[in-house]
């Protein structure tokens, strides 16, 4: 094995060990540490694996730039770390109001949406913890088992990404996604939800959703769209026009106005004002505005399934509909897994862009390996190496449990299933009560959870560590924190 390999495997477990650190360690000088370590360590490795692409020896030949480029991210940092110190109330809305916003790089040969400004934030906001826990670290609880079950997700996949086809792929989900989103975690979890933050991210959020609407509406009206290429080129040859706004991909921007719905449908379900009630009802309005034109059918399913929630909890059959949801999830991933090679999808593969063709090759790829899988991130290159036509216009798994079957085996679906189980069972710990915030939180991870059966992104999306992280906090929060209405 080239050195190089070596260290490369063993940065990537070390940056793995450390994210999980951040999450298990109790408030100190030790986690302080483990986060700095992992938040410096994961743009060394991806610098390092992609060293010798033409873009990073591009960037390498122009010192300038990147001098430019680190001084520009140090003083950012340095602002938003005093500005954390001196109101820590900016902190979580920072996180929040960050989440949407991605920077086209390239990375590898393939482009890259890099959630650049969160990055920023989240490095701020550890220099910010860092100096607090230096001298006061806040009171320390033991680790929750959501806590635990998330440290081993992480190092599993880690671990996984050793042995996988493409092992480059793996530790770019890793660095660009786990262990900077497990700090967040971290970051958010020991938050105080309190009613007034509630507010503020609620406000904060429908704001921005509105924006965004705004901007897709004129990406309607004029029939032209700021990016993706693919997109551009698919509404060419369609009688409807797909709008994507802000956002890469349509179903992702599907995905964020569906969450954005079920969260400020909650709100008014709760409203307790005539004012409240019809702002938030305008509000709704413009959502569902913007999220018609993205034609994002697994966007609407996910809605259907996060209203659901709500209307069982807000009206008395919490109980029934959520095991309903739950047990619809590990059926489909269950008829998925076992039959998904006995079914024509022809014209299932038709209608759903080639998708269905996807499922039956990561099922296939399952069953050739079904204890370890082919290693973290190795979905498109075992599916294009395994298939007779290797010129596949679409090699991306959109289905989370085939994704995580075909790539982790038993061993990481056990873990993945695990880590659903053990979530929804904090988020809805005690909800019975009614308190809105943590309805919403719930409704909203169901909604994206039903999501990635359809789309993936599970662990790679952002707003999944948010709400785990907001959930978490308000589960295990005193009463005064979550009386009043999100």
């Amino acid at each position: 094995m080239p050195l190089s390999d070596f260290l490369a495997g063993a940065g990537l477990v070390l940056v793995a060990a450390a994210a999980a650190g951040a999450i298990l360690l109790p408030p100190g000088r030790l986690r302080g540490a483990a986060m700095a370590l992992a938040m410096a360590l994961f743009p060394i490795l991806i610098l390092g694996d992609q060293w010798h692409t033409a873009q990073i020896v591009d960037l390498r030949h122009d010192e300038g730039r990147v001098v430019a480029l680190l001084a520009i991210a140090a003083a950012v940092i340095a602002v938003l770390a005093y500005a954390f110190r001196r109101r820590p109330i900016l902190l979580p809305l920072a996180i929040i109001f960050a989440l949407p916003f991605r920077v086209p790089l390239e990375a590898g040969g393939d482009t890259a949406n890099l959630l650049v400004p969160l990055y920023l934030v989240i490095a701020a906001a550890v220099a910010a913890t860092l100096l607090r826990d230096w001298t006061e670290p806040p009171e320390a609880h033991p680790p929750r088992p959501l806590a635990w079950v998330l440290a081993a997700v992480i190092v599993l996949y880690a671990l996984q990404a050793l042995y996988s086809e493409d092992f480059s792929k793996g530790l770019q989900n890793v660095c660009f996604f786990l262990v900077p989103f497990t700090v967040a975690y971290r970051l958010l979890r020991e938050v105080e939800w309190d009613a007034r933050l509630l507010r503020l991210a609620l406000v904060m959020v429908g704001l921005e959703a509105t924006l965004f609407v705004l901007v897709g509406t004129v990406e309607l009206a004029t029939r032209s769209l700021f990016w993706n290429d693919q997109v551009i080129r698919s509404n060419e040859f369609h009688t409807y026009f797909r709008v994507n706004s802000i956002f890469w991909d349509p179903n992702v921007y599907g995905r964020y106005l569906a969450l954005v719905t079920v969260v400020v449908t909650a709100a008014l379900l709760w409203a307790r004002t005539r004012k409240d009630f019809w702002l938030l009802t305008g509000l709704i309005v413009v959502l569902w505005i913007g999220l018609m034109p993205t034609y994002s059918q697994s966007s609407l399913i996910a809605l259907l399934a996060g209203l659901a929630v709500l209307a069982a909890i807000r009206w008395g059959r919490p109980r029934w509909t959520l095991a309903a949801v739950a047990i619809g999830c590990v059926g489909a991933v269950a008829v998925v897994l076992a039959a998904g090679g006995k079914f024509d999808l022809d014209r299932i593969n038709i209608l759903t862009g080639g998708r269905a063709d996807l499922v039956e090759g990561g099922i296939d790829l399952f069953g050739e390996r079904p204890l370890q899988g082919y290693g973290s991130g190795s979905f498109q290159s075992a599916y294009r190496d395994h298939r007779e036509d290797k010129d596949l216009p679409v090699t991306e798994s959109h289905t989370e449990p085939v994704t995580v079957a075909a790539e982790q085996g038993l061993i990481g679906l056990v873990a993945y299933l695990l880590l659903i189980l053990v979530a929804l069972r904090t988020l809805s710990r005690g909800i019975w009560a009614g308190q809105p915030a943590r309805v919403a939180v719930l409704a909203a991870f169901v909604a994206l959870l039903v999501h990635t059966l359809a789309y993936a992104g599970f662990f790679d999306d952002p707003i999944t560590w948010v709400l785990l992280a907001v959930g978490a906090s308000l589960a295990h929060a005193t009463p005064p924190a979550v009386r009043e209405p999100a």
